[in-house]
């Protein structure tokens, strides 16, 4: 039996995949420099219709497929796919719904208009990668989000998913990244984000605005620890967060190869 540390990689973006923002890249880094420190790594993103399946080699794991989604009491089946990270030799796997993701844009349409749906989509691929871990039965240490896609997952943790044995050990990371959308994610938001009867209206607090910086701020509100991810990133979140008893920060680095803040970051996690 492994005794080995699992660190669980939840993004909407990563290199060679899908390249929205520099930060791709840093997320495949991290993976792959923390694989190569000893941990056990596996990597879960959406399957966005813009992703090649045939270029990266994804098939379908019919095992783990078959999961439907509830959002807002609609159905939504979950199919599973997965490939091997180049150069790499760990998993990644990707989150497909034909409703979600099968369309050729990400976010927005050929004229730039953000997508209605996103909220459902952020929902459901949360929603998802969380079930999908519980089909897994692979309880990991270390759960390190990345993009907003992913920002209700910390929240999720501490609520709809708290009795979880498979979660019962996780801490939380957040990569507070640089907003990337001006728009809102809509009046049924927080409706559809209620996923189930242990999330309460004052968990949602701090989402209901539906902005990129709502997003951020209750994700690193739940987060046991954030990492700043860029010049950019809001720094009134930042200093918010600095001044929560007991939250890390791994401050944001221009050059930074090696990433042994965030090895060194996971290592104090662990062993909390």
């Amino acid at each position: 039996m492994s005794t080995k540390k699992r660190i669980l990689f939840i993004a909407q973006e990563m290199s060679p995949y899908l390249e929205l923002s520099d930060y791709a890249a840093m997320v495949n880094k991290m993976a792959i420099k923390s694989n190569e420190a000893g941990l056990e790594v596996r990597v879960i993103m959406p399957r966005f219709g813009t992703i090649n399946e045939r270029r990266h080699r994804l098939h379908e794991v019919v095992r783990l497929s078959g999961i439907n989604i509830v959002i807002d009491n609609d159905d939504y089946p979950l199919i599973i796919k997965v490939a091997s990270l180049p150069n790499a030799r760990l998993q990644v796997y990707f989150l497909d719904n034909e409703d979600y993701f099968k369309r050729k844009n990400v976010f927005a349409d050929d004229d730039g208009k953000f997508f209605d749906d996103n909220a459902a989509r952020s929902i459901f691929f949360c929603k998802g990668a969380l079930e999908t871990v519980k089909k897994f039965g692979w309880p990991p240490d270390i759960i390190h989000c990345s993009g907003w896609m992913t920002s209700l997952i910390p929240m999720y943790l501490k609520t709809a998913y708290k009795k979880e044995p498979v979660f019962a050990n996780a801490k939380t990371v957040y990569s507070l990244e640089p907003n990337s959308f001006k728009e809102k994610l809509g009046a049924t938001f927080l409706k559809k984000a209620a996923i189930s009867n242990q999330v309460k209206e004052k968990d949602l607090e701090l989402f209901k605005e539906g902005t990129n910086a709502a997003l951020n701020k209750g994700a690193a509100k739940y987060a046991d620890a954030i990492v700043v991810a860029g010049e950019k990133a809001d720094k009134k979140i930042v200093d918010e967060v600095k001044a929560e008893k007991g939250k890390i920060i791994v401050p944001y680095k221009k050059d930074n190869e090696d990433l042994a803040d965030y090895l060194q970051l996971y290592t104090q996690l662990i062993g909390k």
